[in-house]
């Protein structure tokens, strides 16, 4: 089919052309190979491939240097040479020409690109748990409070809001233990130093509204082009786990909101994940099993997941497993570990009867690659040494008044730079918290009356002569509030019980929403 993306050739020495099959490019892929070896350029090709056939396109760009893919690459260009040379040998001059795509830039700091967002509940407690590193005590707290979140109708959009209903849950432990369990305020405090890093290290930029819309990512242009959203990873790689977090309930996004297709003619979106090895480091079972069943599963909804590494080790097996369409760029084997990791790469693929895999995969230069397709039926092709094809787009990044561009006449400009700031968790306790503080105020004030009252009565009953009597009823108790504002009222009355009503505000609630 015209459609199908022609990812290289080969001259003397080099297999078939290597198409990559529109039908089957949703059955997931994998880009890998050595540090300097054409990964990126691989993950270019691929993407303008995809956009000009009208399939929109999420990746991250950890060097910058994908930045191109918005600007047209040039005769000027010192490699032009080489990659008409390149255009020649694998007969694809006819057809290679350069163009720059439509780009949309994102940035979770939103200082190169459009600020991306999403809330705390549409993270929801396993990836949340997962990007802070919890116990599983710990992550049982966390369910906790999104469970009182859900059955008291307090939304959880940033992370205030979720420290504040951590509070709650704190001073309300053990009425909540005796239906979810164990609240200790070791493992409230622990989660509340752990959100604190991931504020001071800018994840709190990620939680807010306006959240994400899938659609936004999704459009095509009016050439009928797919987008390349582009996501600025050069700062989010200091905190890895914030970048994999995000990438993957990114995917979990898409698995849960896309309606299922079956087998598309071409993919409805490709989403490249690039440093993979982050998303499977140390991850929990649970985490892991959840990857594997949105990889299983996603194909059907039209989405195409392309893992980029540099070694297929890196890669939970499980999931390696359902990769079919792959390019393997050259791996070093310098120590024993590296050679073990090698073989098990070449054992992944297809024989080839002409060479030998691992000394294929060893041996490929820059811009070369050991490529296996699925064909018909969906089956693995045989492995080929493959001649990468040049880019369309610039090779390296943009200026920084070219983004500044790029970003302005963007469909989406003005949409997300704003972030609003909607009742939700925090407004509604500090609400709670303040009426509880006027109730006590008030009932102090009556109380303080009622004191000097009786002392003027007193007063007077001695300047009479008569004695005093003391009353032995006792006032009618007031009704218990089962509702979560009497429950709050309560608590704070408890606590805060002979103290002035000004300190109620200061005490136990009142530091949460100072200076907020």
């Amino acid at each position: 089919m015209d459609d199908d993306i022609f990812v290289g050739g080969g001259g003397e020495g080099y297999g078939d052309p290597q198409v990559l099959l529109m039908k089957y490019a949703n059955r997931h892929g994998l880009i890998a190979g050595a540090t300097g070896t054409g990964k990126t350029v691989t993950l270019q090709i691929l993407a303008e491939s995809f956009s000009a056939r009208g399939v929109p396109v999420f990746l991250s760009d950890v060097k910058g240097d994908l930045s191109g893919l918005a600007a047209a690459g040039s005769a000027d260009f010192k490699l032009h040479d080489a990659f008409m040379s390149r255009a020649e040998t694998i007969n694809f001059a006819d057809s290679f020409k350069y163009e720059s795509f439509p780009v949309t830039f994102w940035d979770l700091f939103g200082k190169s690109g459009h600020p991306v967002r999403t809330t705390v509940a549409e993270m929801g407690p396993l990836l949340l748990s997962r990007l802070l590193d919890l116990t599983e005590a710990q992550e049982g707290v966390v369910n906790i409070a999104f469970r009182m979140s859900d059955e008291q109708g307090m939304p959880l959009l940033d992370l205030k809001d979720l420290q504040a209903l951590l509070v709650w849950c704190g001073e309300n432990a053990d009425a909540l233990e005796l239906r979810y369990g164990n609240i200790s305020r070791s493992s409230i405090g622990a989660i509340q130093r752990r959100l604190l890093v991931i504020e001071n290290e800018g994840g709190a930029n990620l939680f807010g509204e306006p959240a994400l819309e899938l659609a936004d990512i999704m459009r095509t242009d009016t050439d009928g082009r797919g987008p390349i959203n582009i996501l600025d990873s050069g700062k989010l790689m200091s905190s890895p786990r914030l970048y994999a977090t995000f990438l993957l309930w990114l995917l979990s996004e898409l698995f849960e909101e896309l309606p299922e297709i079956g087998d598309p003619d071409k993919p409805k979106l490709v989403f490249f994940f690039d440093e993979a090895h982050l998303l499977f480091e140390d991850a929990p079972k649970a985490l892991v099993q959840k990857v594997e069943q949105v990889a299983r599963l996603i194909r059907s909804k039209g989405v195409g997941v392309y893992f980029v590494s540099q070694n297929p080790d890196d890669i939970d097996e499980d999931v390696l497993g359902q990769l079919g369409n792959r390019v393997q760029h050259a791996l070093r084997a310098f120590t024993a570990r590296d050679r073990k990791a090698l073989h098990r790469a070449a054992e992944t693929y297809r024989t080839n009867p002409r060479f030998d895999t691992e000394a294929a995969i060893r041996e490929v230069g820059v811009g070369e690659a050991v490529t296996s397709f699925l064909i018909k039926k969906g089956a693995p092709g045989v492995v080929e040494r493959t001649l990468i094809r040049p880019p369309s787009s610039q090779l390296g990044p943009i200026s920084a008044d070219e983004r500044r561009a790029v970003i302005a006449s963007s469909p989406v400009a003005g949409k997300y730079e704003a972030q609003v700031d909607r009742e939700s968790a925090f407004e509604m306790l500090k609400a709670k918290a303040e009426q509880a503080a006027k109730e006590a105020e008030e009932a102090e004030r009556k109380e303080e009356e009622a004191e000097a009252a009786e002392r003027e009565y007193r007063a007077g009953r001695r300047y009479t002569g008569t004695g005093v009597e003391r009353s032995t009823s006792r006032g009618k108790p007031a009704r218990k509030d089962d509702s979560f504002g009497g429950a709050m009222a309560q608590i704070v009355m408890k606590e805060l019980k002979g103290t002035t009503g000004r300190r109620i505000v200061r005490g136990i609630l009142g530091g949460l929403f100072k200076g907020r």
